[in-house]
């Protein structure tokens, strides 16, 4: 018997213990806060998972039926030149209205197709960051000055985290090279 585990478990099981025994349920300013939780979460999943979620997972399944692995690979392989899959990928998200939460399938989708991880996590970045939607309200709320510079930010931005991470995991993008270079031979 594992002494430390045992007691692990002991203090787990007293704390949800006494955090059940200790509730306000008597409180007005308690329940309130639990039907906003409630009120909330019904909210979320009705308007933002039916309205944004499902869209961005069917977006992500036309770019895996309809764009070609060969289209992925020629603006974001890691064959492609930096300067053309950077570019695409940073400016890209602009005519996308997703939030942060919308652009992981479109993410995923890509990087599945065979974009490098450089050019996917530019892509990222960049797509909630530059969407029209946002840039047009950064520009109507704050100014000509912090809508132009949240565009050049953001760009210049995913590129700079794009760069970074592709450096970072370098080694596994050399493999995943290896693997792209063994599709072209095989395909062509």
């Amino acid at each position: 018997m594992e002494t430390k585990k045992e007691l692990k478990i002991l203090f787990w099981m007293v704390a949800v213990f006494m955090a059940v025994f200790l509730l306000p349920l008597g409180s007005e300013r308690f329940m309130t806060a639990i039907d906003a939780t409630l009120d909330l979460s019904k909210w979320y999943a009705q308007e933002h998972v039916v309205m944004c979620l499902l869209p961005a997972f069917f977006i992500a399944g036309v770019i895996a039926v309809f764009i070609s692995q060969g289209a992925v690979l020629k603006y974001f392989g890691a064959n492609a030149k930096k300067w053309l899959s950077y570019t695409v990928a940073a400016v890209s998200g602009a005519i996308l209205a997703v939030c942060s939460c919308t652009i992981l399938p479109l993410f995923t989708s890509i990087y599945k197709r065979g974009a490098g991880l450089g050019p996917a996590i530019a892509f990222l970045y960049s797509g909630p960051a530059i969407s029209i939607l946002s840039i047009i309200l950064t520009w109507r709320i704050l100014g000509t000055e912090m809508g132009v510079a949240r565009m050049i930010g953001a760009v210049l931005f995913s590129v700079v985290i794009g760069l970074i991470m592709a450096f970072i995991y370098r080694k596994e993008e050399k493999v995943k090279k290896g693997r792209t270079n063994e599709y072209s031979s095989s395909s062509g």
